[in-house]
């Protein structure tokens, strides 16, 4: 279970542009808080994607490879305590 703490963030803003984000806002029926938080997302998420294009096509398809599996650390260490015998 994931489980995301919120904090409060003051920001300086032009007037007529969070004029015309309240109206947005109205207009999808999402808070201004919600649209700004996934924007932000998006945009991290962006930056992410544009640094995994530095990576090897290799490296990027070893990526995640292992996720979900039931292999652990200690089955790591135990691999290695065979392997190294």
């Amino acid at each position: 279970m994931v489980i995301f703490m919120k904090t409060i963030l003051t920001l300086s803003i032009d007037k007529d542009l969070l004029e015309k984000a309240k109206a947005f806002s109205r207009q999808t029926g999402k808070p201004l808080s919600k649209i700004i938080s996934d924007y932000l997302a998006a945009l991290v998420q962006q930056v992410q994607e544009d640094d995994d294009e530095e990576l090897t096509p290799l490296v990027k398809s070893l990526r995640g490879i292992a996720a979900g599996s039931d292999v652990g650390i200690e089955d790591y260490h135990n691999y290695l305590e065979e392997k190294y015998k």
